[in-house]
């Protein structure tokens, strides 16, 4: 099997995820660097993540925009991806992924949720997201049918998007503004497992409207014109 390049960077968001961390990290493909940005942990998070070999970031605003964005800035690798640190995604299933960005197959692409246990998915968060795709569909055009976190891209097309968003809106913003920009993208299936501990956006029917309220606002935007250099690097 070849190894991975090693230049990718993977951007963790990371909020008290002491427990998931030691499985994440584990699972990091070989060369890779993973970037764990912290954005407050009070549970030991940012010391089991350098212990355990990682870069660690720290964005003391609160958000999961204001620390995705954090680990962008921060990744100097040509590739960078995106993956949720509390072990409901398997960020091994990246390299496909990052394969496909780099043979120019796609400038952007998306992991679609499939969940491997009834559990793993509440019911509240599935409709959310749903409710979502068809209005993304309806701005872009894009027959996408989830906004996960998993994604892969290239960074400096990625920090040419200028995406402001600092909460939930922030995955919506980068699809949304790489669809204006005229981006490949680009959906595959990917096994969501159950989270551990708490989620702290849509573990609760509060959050995840939140979330909702948030890509809602992010949707409502008016187009930005992107020049050369927002176009994808072939």
């Amino acid at each position: 099997m070849t190894t991975p390049s090693t230049d990718v960077d993977v951007v963790l968001p990371c909020l008290d995820e002491a427990e998931a961390l030691p499985w994440v990290l584990a699972r990091i493909p070989a060369g890779w660097r993973a970037l764990v940005v912290d954005n407050g942990s009070t549970d030991g998070s940012p010391e089991i993540a350098r212990a355990l070999g990682a870069t660690v970031v720290r964005e003391p605003r609160r958000g999961f925009g204001a620390a995705c964005h954090a680990g962008l800035t921060a990744a100097t690798a040509d590739v960078v991806c995106f993956c949720d640190c509390d072990a409901s995604l398997d960020p091994a299933l990246l390299v496909p992924f990052v394969r496909e960005v780099r043979a120019g197959e796609a400038d952007l692409v998306l992991g679609r949720r499939r969940p491997s246990t009834r559990g793993a998915w509440p019911a509240h968060a599935r409709a959310g997201n749903l409710a979502l795709a068809r209005l993304l569909r309806r701005r872009t055009g894009l027959r996408l049918r989830d906004l996960g976190p998993l994604r892969a891209a290239r960074r400096e097309p990625l920090l040419a998007l200028g995406l402001s968003d600092r909460r939930s809106g922030y995955p919506l913003q980068m699809v949304v503004r790489a669809a204006d920009a005229g981006w490949r993208v680009t959906e595959h299936d990917v096994p969501y497992l159950p989270r551990a501990g708490e989620s702290k956006v849509t573990g609760t029917w509060r959050g995840t409207w939140q979330a909702v309220r948030d890509m809602r606002r992010v949707l409502a935007e008016p187009g930005v014109a992107s020049g050369a250099d927002g176009r994808p690097v072939r």
